[in-house]
């Protein structure tokens, strides 16, 4: 399960390192793809990449397309360098509109790259609903 959130720097070359604990439980090679309706880039073992896309290809037709377009056709697989560093396609950066700096996320089954800007601003937008899935959990 992956936790937590640490600041990155994005090289030049759009490389960017990862947490080794991140990197042990990823595999030697795992997939990058676009975020699920957020400005992020995901990151994933090929088991749960498989399972999300298995999911994908059981619903109707019509919602499959969709999810293959913005999941699956984004979808590289990578490999860290021996200095633990992962390339992010310039696509998947400018969607995410990752530049300098990332914000690597634990997202318990994978990994979310954002800008800090855009998470900052995601987060300041959703306080009413952390708010209430706070109230449905009843801590």
């Amino acid at each position: 399960m992956f936790s937590g959130m640490s600041n990155h720097s994005v090289d030049s070359k759009g490389r960017i390192v990862l947490p080794a604990k991140f990197r042990e439980e990823l595999g030697s090679t795992f997939y990058l793809a676009k975020g699920f309706g957020n400005s992020c880039v995901q990151a994933m073992s090929v088991d749960e990449f498989n399972s999300i896309c298995a999911k994908i290809l059981e619903l109707p037709a019509d919602k499959a397309m969709i999810l293959q377009y913005t999941f699956s056709a984004t979808a590289v697989e990578v490999s860290p360098n021996a200095q633990g560093r992962v390339s992010i396609p310039q696509a998947l950066r400018e969607s995410a509109f990752i530049e300098n700096e990332a914000l690597v996320i634990g997202m318990n089954n994978r990994i979310e790259i954002w800008s800090k800007q855009k998470f900052d601003e995601y987060m300041a937008s959703q306080q009413s609903n952390i708010a209430e899935a706070l109230s449905m959990l009843r801590l």
